[in-house]
């Protein structure tokens, strides 16, 4: 993969998927006696828009819901309808690489998931859904490199916690200029807070969402962001979950407010978001929901250069503690202890030059007690420490370890100590907390820096601390990872101006971050 461009994909970004699946209603592909004893739908069923994930060497996973009503429960007719899809290597669908039909079920909100193999590694595809005589836009993909590639580049896009009513998604507008091979989706796509005027955009519905309607109608209305559609069709998304997606701070089957939930209640409240979540995200056919689990965590690989290990930080936690002697017990987890050895073989026995962890949640040390003393996150990697603790050690064994975060709403760029209770003990990795897209909406940065910057002192390997609304930008080449801070102005609007906040660099063979 590379992050540059070629002219001709300049031009399909600039036109818009949007006007392209407008006006390839003359290319359609099945002869017209075949899409005429098609299902009769009603208008506007790809309202929600399409989408793709988990990018491999030879396949990638093409998403659609099919949705005419969307705040409605989705509008659709309570049968099976069958969704023919296509990808091809160019973007007029001259050359056809593969097609094939699907079933929105309704038993999975007319959601298809095109789970495409046979692909051709590295390069950029072309895609479109036709239902019920209706044509979808034309997105654009692109698969993982050769297993085998040692060379080449990865840009990478990171991002989180995208707050509807904090404000408009615009710095997914300038993602898409900068033209990311992937997007790195780490938690927090929906929140299920009440509706509030209070912000410039108010949720849907009456309530927090705890059925599997009231799930689906607040993704639609993320999903009718139009920055955000964009985005999603133009490049791949790698996505994972945090806690607003279900309930604030949930842990395992225990939801914030337990006095409030009975178990049974947040149970059946955990299946029914995961299903959302499923029928919303392009993965494949493992994330399908078992009730109230769902296997999230999982491994990408890209080529030599890259390997990508996406946790689940939120399923098998266990519950959070409430004070520091809480925080410091050894049965406290985080992972679990499957996936805490699925996560240690992968990153012991990787054969990438560049190992990423992709967590929900900050794993470098946060401490909120100026002097002497600790006060921690409990939520965040500091609540689990014994678990984190043994984790890093690990970490000075492992080749170029990067983790890559969201949840703060806050910019947080690390070193990761062997021990964050030494400030002389070895760095042994890297983090960046990516900012929120929208969540907290425009912060006043005078009062941010108020009162954060007295806490350096007490966190040394803290790099860059920002509260500005963006996302962070990674380019990953064999020799360096270059990353940048893009922040926008304001989301308060829905456009923005977009800069580089800062610039950093992380070394190969060389743990930690600077700026540059």
């Amino acid at each position: 993969m590379t992050g540059t461009s070629s002219p001709d994909r300049r031009r399909f970004l600039t036109a818009g998927a949007a006007v392209l699946g407008a006006t390839a209603a003359a290319q359609l592909w099945l002869p017209a006696a075949a899409r005429a004893a098609g299902t009769p739908l009603p208008e506007n069923v790809f309202s929600l828009g399409i989408a793709s994930g988990d990018p491999l060497p030879d396949g990638i996973v093409l998403w659609t819901r099919l949705a005419p009503d969307p705040l409605h429960g989705g509008g659709m007719p309570d049968e099976t309808v069958p969704v023919e899809w296509e990808i091809a290597e160019d973007e007029r669908f001259r050359r056809v690489a593969r097609r094939g039909v699907a079933p929105a079920r309704p038993e999975s909100g007319h959601s298809v998931h095109a789970d495409v193999r046979g692909l051709r590694p590295g390069r950029p595809y072309w895609y479109r859904f036709r239902a019920g005589g209706h044509l979808s836009p034309v997105g654009r993909t692109r698969t993982a490199p050769h297993r085998a590639a040692t060379g080449g580049s990865l840009r990478i896009a990171l991002a989180s916690c995208q707050n509807w009513q904090h404000g408009y998604f615009t710095p997914y507008a300038d993602m898409l200029a900068q033209d990311p091979d992937v997007v790195l989706f780490v938690g927090d796509y929906i929140y299920e807070s009440t509706p509030s005027s209070a912000g410039p955009r108010r949720h849907e519905g009456t309530g927090e969402p705890v059925t599997l309607e009231q799930y689906r109608n607040r993704y639609a209305q993320y999903r009718s962001d139009p920055d955000l559609a964009a985005m999603h069709a133009n490049a791949p998304w790698v996505v994972t979950f945090d806690d607003h997606e279900v309930d604030n701070d949930w842990a395992g089957e225990i939801p914030q407010d337990p006095d409030k939930q009975s178990h049974d209640a947040f149970v059946a409240r955990l299946a029914a978001a995961f299903q959302a979540y499923y029928e919303h995200m392009p993965v494949r056919a493992t994330a399908v929901p078992d009730g109230p689990h769902i296997q999230m965590y999982r491994r990408l690989e890209f080529g030599r250069l890259a390997r990508l290990n996406v946790l689940d930080t939120r399923q098998f936690r266990t519950d959070q503690a409430t004070g520091q002697e809480g925080a410091q017990d050894p049965a406290m987890t985080m992972l679990g202890a499957r996936q805490k050895r699925w996560l240690l073989d992968g990153l012991h026995h990787s054969p990438a030059r560049w190992n990423l962890v992709a967590s929900q949640i900050m794993m470098a040390e946060t401490d909120l007690l100026p002097g002497d003393g600790k006060l921690w996150y409990y939520d965040a990697w500091d609540g689990y420490q014994v678990e984190r603790n043994a984790l890093l050690r690990e970490f000075a064994d492992i080749r170029n370890p990067v983790v890559l975060s969201g949840d703060r709403h806050l910019t947080m760029i690390s070193d990761l100590k062997e021990d964050f209770a030494d400030p002389d003990s070895d760095v042994v990795g890297a983090e960046f907390v990516g900012t929120s897209i929208s969540s907290n909406g425009d912060q006043d940065q005078a009062a941010f820096h108020a009162q954060w910057d007295p806490l350096k002192a007490d966190n040394p390997h803290w790099k860059v601390i920002d509260a500005h609304r963006g996302y962070h930008l990674f380019d990953i080449r064999r020799e360096a990872v270059d990353a940048q801070v893009r922040v926008v102005d304001t989301v308060v609007r829905p456009q923005a101006a977009a800069s580089t906040l800062t610039r950093l660099r992380v070394e190969n063979g060389t743990p930690g971050v600077r700026e540059v």
